[in-house]
C-alpha cells in the first residue's frame, strides 16, 4: 500500500467520514479553502489506482467507497512513523514529545493509566 500525499489523507479523512459518495458529495463535506472539482476528481481517482477506493457506475455517476478503514491506515502510518523517525522505538517518540513540551505530566499519567488497563473516563466521573 503506498503512502498517500497530503491532498490523498484530506481526501480520505472526508471519504471516511462519509463512507461513500461522488466527487461532489466529497467536495460538498470539505472545509475551505476548497480544491477545484476537477482537482479532487483527480486525487479520489489516484486513491482508486493506488487500492485506497472501490467504484462503481450509478446512471453516469461513480460512487466511491474505501477499501481500508481509518483505523488501518493510522495503523499502518503509525508504525512506519516510529520505525522511520524514532528507530522503532515507541519511548523515543515519548521522549521526544515530552522534550519538545507536547505532552503535560497528567497525559503522561493517563498514558500510563492506559497501559495499567485502568479506566481513566470512569475515575474522573467520580471526581
Amino acid at each position: 500500500m503506498e503512502k498517500l500525499t497530503i491532498s490523498e489523507e484530506q481526501a480520505m479523512q472526508v471519504i471516511w467520514q462519509a463512507g461513500e459518495g461522488n466527487v461532489k458529495t466529497f467536495l460538498e463535506r470539505m472545509e475551505a479553502p476548497l480544491p477545484p472539482y476537477t482537482t479532487l476528481a483527480s486525487t479520489v481517482k489516484n486513491l482508486e489506482k493506488k487500492g485506497y477506493l472501490n467504484s462503481r457506475l450509478v446512471g453516469n455517476t461513480y460512487v466511491y467507497r474505501p477499501t481500508i478503514s481509518e483505523e488501518e491506515y493510522k495503523k499502518k502510518f503509525m508504525n512506519h512513523f516510529i520505525q522511520d523517525y524514532f528507530n522503532n522505538s515507541y519511548k523515543a517518540m515519548v521522549n521526544f514529545f515530552v522534550e519538545q513540551k507536547q505532552l503535560s505530566r497528567d497525559e503522561l499519567k493517563e498514558i500510563l493509566d492506559l497501559i495499567e488497563g485502568k479506566d481513566i473516563k470512569r475515575e474522573n466521573k467520580l471526581k
